[in-house]
C-alpha cells in the first residue's frame, strides 16, 4: 500500500503552489490563479491542459507575464489552463448569469488556501474564494487525496454572501491538452481510429445531445453504445450540452484516461438547455472570433465541464457538487465508470474474416486493492457480489490490475 500522502506548499514563486502526491498522483493546485488546480500527474503522465504562453514547465509566469485579477472581454482572458470551478449559466444579459471569463473574483482572483492530513494518511486542501458581488457567491473547492489511490475527490460548494436569493447552478471546468490534433501529427493511427475523445454516460430515450455554442461549427458527436455517446476528437471551436448524463465521462487521449463521476438529479432543472455535462472544443484559428467576444484559440483543448443543478440559495446557504477523478494509462474507448474503476475496449476490433468484432472489455481499477464493479455499464454502478475477478494490485503500468472480460459472461 502506498504511504500517506504528502503535501508541500512553495511560496518561493511569483505564486504559492500546493501539492499533494501519494506516489501514484500529484496534484498541483494555484489557490492566487483562481483557486486552479494547474496540474495532475499520473505516474509521471500530465493530464491537464497548461497555456505554455503564460506559465512555464515550474507552473509560474513566463518572464513578463503578470498574472491576477482581471476583468473585460473574453480577448481579455488569461487562460492559463487547468482545472476550476465557475457559476453557471454564463452569459452577459443580466444579472442571473455569470458574464466571465473573465472575472476579477472567482476566475483569476486569490483563493485562501487551508491544507490537513487525516489519521488514515490522506490529505486536503481547501480554496475558498474572495465574495464575488456580481454574482453573491463564495466558491470553495475542497480536494482529497487518499493513500493509494488514482483520483481525488473535488468537494465544491457555492455560498450565497448576497442579502438576496441568488439561483445558480455549480459548474467545473477541466481543461485538457487535445494533443496534436485528429490526424495524429505524427504520421501514426490518426486520434480518432485510436477511440480519442469524450466519452459520456447517457440514459433514457434521448435525445441525449444539444448544440450549445458554435465558435466555427458545431461539434460532431456520435452514439458509442446505446448508453455512452462520443465526442470525437476534431478541430472545432464549440460546445454540446448533455441533457440525459447519468453522471459519469472520460476523456481519452495521449497521456491515458481521465474519468469523473458526479450524482445527478433526474427531477432538476439546469442550465444551458438541460445540460448536466459540457464538452467544449477548441484548436488554433487564425481570426478572433467576434461573436465570441473576440476569443482566438492558439491550442487544441478539451473542455470537460460537470455541473450541478439550478438552485435558489437563499441568503448564507449554500449549494453543493462532488466529483470524484481518476486517471488511468489505458487508452482505449470507455464503456463505463463504477466507483471502482473504468471500463475499456482496445481502440477497435481486429481485421480479417476471423476477427473479433466485439473485443474484450477491459477494467482499470482506480485503487490499490479494489475489485472491479461488475459488466461493463453506461451509468456508474457498485461492486455486485459474484462479478469480482481479482484485487487490482500494483503493476508497471499504473500500479492497478486490469481484466479482460466478455461482458456476455455476466
Amino acid at each position: 500500500m502506498t504511504g500517506a500522502v504528502t503535501v508541500e506548499r512553495d511560496a518561493s514563486g511569483a505564486h504559492e503552489l500546493v501539492v499533494l502526491d501519494n506516489g501514484l498522483l500529484r496534484v498541483t493546485a494555484a489557490p492566487a490563479l483562481g483557486g486552479r488546480i494547474l496540474s495532475v500527474r499520473h505516474l509521471g503522465r500530465e493530464h491537464l491542459y497548461r497555456n505554455p504562453r503564460l506559465l512555464g514547465e515550474d507552473l509560474q509566469p513566463l518572464p513578463g507575464v503578470v498574472l491576477g485579477p482581471v476583468g473585460g472581454p473574453m480577448s481579455a482572458w488569461h487562460n492559463v489552463g487547468g482545472d476550476k470551478t465557475w457559476p453557471a449559466p454564463q452569459g452577459w444579459d443580466g444579472p442571473g448569469q455569470w458574464a466571465g471569463p473573465p472575472d476579477p473574483v472567482l476566475d483569476s482572483g486569490a483563493y485562501a488556501a487551508e491544507t490537513s492530513t487525516a489519521p488514515d494518511g490522506s490529505a486536503t486542501l481547501t480554496m475558498t474564494s474572495g465574495d464575488d458581488p456580481r454574482s453573491g457567491l463564495r466558491l470553495v473547492r475542497r480536494l482529497t487525496l487518499e493513500p493509494g489511490a488514482s483520483g481525488y475527490r473535488l468537494e465544491l460548494e457555492a455560498v450565497n454572501t448576497s442579502g438576496v436569493p441568488r439561483e445558480w447552478a455549480l459548474w467545473n471546468v477541466t481543461q485538457i491538452d487535445g494533443g496534436d490534433g485528429p490526424g495524429g501529427a505524427d504520421g501514426g493511427t490518426p486520434a480518432d481510429a485510436r477511440g480519442h475523445g469524450v466519452y459520456v454516460g447517457v440514459r433514457g430515450g434521448g435525445p441525449h445531445t444539444v448544440p450549445l455554442v458554435a465558435g466555427d461549427a458545431n461539434p460532431a458527436t456520435a452514439e458509442h453504445t446505446p448508453s455512452v455517446v462520443r465526442v470525437p476528437a476534431q478541430d472545432v471551436v464549440g460546445k454540446v450540452g448533455f441533457p440525459t448524463a447519468s453522471g459519469w465521462l472520460a476523456h481519452v487521449g495521449a497521456a491515458g484516461t481521465l474519468t469523473q463521476r458526479f450524482a445527478v438529479d433526474e427531477g432538476a432543472a439546469y442550465p444551458d438547455e438541460g445540460s448536466r455535462v459540457e464538452v467544449w472544443l477548441e484548436y488554433p484559428v487564425e481570426q478572433p472570433l467576434e461573436h465570441l467576444g473576440g476569443l482566438r484559440p492558439v491550442d487544441r483543448v478539451v473542455e470537460c465541464e460537470a455541473l450541478g443543478p439550478l438552485t435558489v440559495i437563499a441568503p448564507g446557504a449554500s449549494t453543493a457538487l462532488t466529483v470524484e477523478f481518476g486517471f488511468g494509462t489505458t487508452a482505449g474507448p470507455v464503456l463505463g465508470v463504477t466507483p471502482q474503476g473504468y471500463w475499456s475496449q482496445p481502440s477497435g476490433p481486429g481485421t480479417g474474416p476471423d476477427a473479433d468484432p466485439s473485443p474484450p472489455a477491459v477494467f482499470t481499477a482506480l485503487r490499490e486493492g479494489t475489485h472491479d464493479g461488475g459488466a461493463p455499464a453506461g451509468e456508474p454502478a457498485g461492486p455486485r457480489p459474484g462479478t469480482a475477478h481479482g484485487p487490482g494490485t500494483p503493476a508497471s503500468a499504473d500500479r492497478a490490475r486490469t481484466h479482460d472480460h466478455h461482458p456476455d459472461q455476466e
